[in-house]
């Protein structure tokens, strides 16, 4: 037997008003004054000094603000890093991304795509990057993704929505301020938590579970219960414990895998441009016969919160786009396997999936 030997978060910081110190966690990492900090930002932020406005900037230092309106693309990544390479006197000190997972994701990309030839769409799987990332710091200004902790970067490519899994992904330092999270709206705040939840109900419900995993993702569990079903936290505990649960079921994921609700999440977003958290809850909602206590218990917090899901987006598909998200989906192999088990093609055939996604 083999172990994985997995990378983690080198050095994480956990505080409100932690976000004042990232001038002093940097500031060592320069590499020169002609060696900028590149700061990935959500255009959600590009008006609101509150948090633009304290980004600290030094010498050849740029805030480049993208918009989280749409998955990550290959292609974007490819384009901010020409963009990068084409205007810098030296290669970055480092990738500082501030944001969702988006922004988390499009962050870890780019610091490897900085130090590996080729395209991003090159690396989409599992192992395949050859050299190590430049120092990159994740931000995340909502809880949930789990991509403030996690080795991959989801990204759609060209035939695929797939993340680029790898050891030199994992970001150098991690900091993680609930003060940040304050003014999301209230459906994305629950879509993105939702994506926490759903980590942790495919781990521990996944034929790849273990001790390590099931530690993190019981305790993930068990805040989201606390967060999205009890009455006891207050807004800035339940942001403090939301932020944690995001951390635990991240790594949740590490030993383990995602499982039904994520393949054919992947799916939606490829081909309609469904946004993942969201994405999550449209599929989470047709999924009892794989994890019947799981959905039980999401419907009881969809109604408590009353949230509106969206309905009938496959409802005017072509076999050609049910075809397209079906690869897309069966694509995932190690998401069904932990879901199903070795058998999983015998189990989840094309006949049933049609059928799961023109619920949706």
């Amino acid at each position: 037997m083999s172990y994985k030997n997995y990378p983690m978060v080198s050095r994480v910081v956990f505080g409100r008003g932690s976000f004042s110190q990232l001038e002093d966690i940097i500031a060592p990492k320069r590499l020169s004054v002609s060696a900028p900090f590149i700061f990935l930002v959500d255009a959600v932020f590009e008006k609101k000094a509150t948090l633009s406005g304290r980004i600290p900037l030094a010498y050849d230092d740029k805030v480049i603000f993208i918009s989280a309106d749409e998955e990550p693309k290959t292609s974007q990544v490819d384009a901010l890093v020409e963009e990068i390479i084409l205007t810098c006197k030296q290669r970055p000190s480092g990738i500082i991304g501030i944001g969702g997972g988006t922004i988390m994701d499009m962050a870890k990309a780019v610091a490897i795509m900085i130090t590996n030839e080729g395209e991003s769409k090159d690396y989409q799987g599992w192992d395949l990057v050859k050299n190590p990332a430049i120092y990159h710091v994740g931000i995340p200004t909502i809880s949930g993704t789990g991509a403030e902790v996690s080795r991959t970067t989801i990204l759609t490519g060209p035939v695929r929505k797939l993340g680029i899994n790898s050891d030199y992904t994992p970001f150098d330092q991690v900091i993680l301020d609930p003060e940040l999270t304050k003014g999301v709206p209230k459906d994305q705040w629950f879509y993105t938590g939702m994506d926490c939840y759903v980590h942790c109900i495919e781990s521990l419900n996944g034929t790849y579970l273990n001790a390590f995993s099931q530690s993190y993702g019981e305790k993930a569990l068990e805040l989201c219960k606390e967060i999205f079903l009890d009455d006891t936290l207050d807004e800035k505990e339940s942001a403090d414990k939301l932020m944690m649960a995001s951390w635990h079921g991240g790594m949740s994921i590490a030993y383990s895998q995602v499982g039904v609700a994520h393949a054919m999440s992947y799916g939606l977003g490829y081909l309609l441009g469904v946004k993942h958290g969201v994405g999550n809850c449209i599929v989470f909602e047709h999924l009892e016969e794989y994890y019947p206590e799981g959905v039980a218990m999401y419907k009881k917090m969809r109604a408590k919160h009353n949230i509106t899901i969206p309905q009938g987006i496959c409802a005017n598909l072509t076999d050609e786009q049910f075809n397209i998200m079906i690869d897309v989906a069966l694509s995932l192999e190690p998401l069904w396997e932990n879901a199903i088990g070795k058998n999983w093609q015998k189990v989840m055939t094309r006949e049933k999936l049609r059928a799961l996604y023109s619920k949706m």
